[in-house]
């Protein structure tokens, strides 16, 4: 299994995220999308759908120490290619990285231990290592379990999110095939107001 490599701990955007500061969606890819942007050139399609997702995280994920997000935020940005085919739907990105996290375990410990790493940065303190099969710490902030569930509250709140972006898609393909439906009737209409009137002509 390849590594994810661990959070940038001189990132000033996670360190005004770690206390807790929310920023627009515009703001936050003026500043992901700074190295990339030359002039009047746009940001790159796969830098806006990355800083999208991690604009989620920034607002959903329930980490008020922050390391868990930073690693989070950073394994993102690593599943470049994983983004790449869910451009139109980013969130359907962030939710095939949570299930895969918390579907295979030795992803999941990585994840963790990342976050025990970030937290001994954060407080220079030495972290708490839990190994698998083992109790963790009393003292270690992020456990094998405690991840577990916050990854799995974020996913729900991904999922709920997606749902209601299904719904509103729905009722907008909906409203069109209405519009062409009263479209249609319109111009029927309009024929047959056409055709009375020659039929009139005619007669006279």
């Amino acid at each position: 299994m390849m590594t994810q490599p661990d959070a940038n701990p001189d990132s000033d955007l996670q360190h005004e995220l770690r206390l807790a500061r929310k920023f627009s969606l515009a703001e936050v890819i003026g500043r992901e999308g700074s190295d990339f942007m030359k002039g009047e050139s746009p940001i790159p399609p796969l830098m806006q759908a990355i800083t999208q997702i991690n604009l989620f995280i920034d607002q959903h994920l329930d980490d008020s120490i922050g390391a868990l997000q930073a690693v989070l935020q950073a394994w993102v940005k690593a599943q470049d290619a994983q983004v790449s085919r869910y451009m139109d739907r980013p969130l359907a990105a962030l939710q095939k990285i949570l299930q895969d996290i918390l579907s295979t375990p030795e992803t999941l410990y990585e994840v963790v231990r990342q976050a025990d790493v970030r937290w001994g940065q954060i407080f220079g303190e030495r972290p708490h290592f839990q190994q698998p099969g083992q109790a963790a710490h009393p003292d270690d902030k992020y456990t094998h379990e405690s991840v577990r569930v916050t990854l799995k509250v974020l996913l729900e709140a991904v999922e709920s999110d997606l749902r209601r972006e299904a719904e509103e898609r729905e009722q907008g393909e909906q409203k069109q095939r209405n519009k062409g439906v009263e479209g249609q009737k319109s111009e029927g209409a309009g024929k047959q107001r056409g055709n009375r009137v020659r039929f009139w002509f005619q007669r006279g």
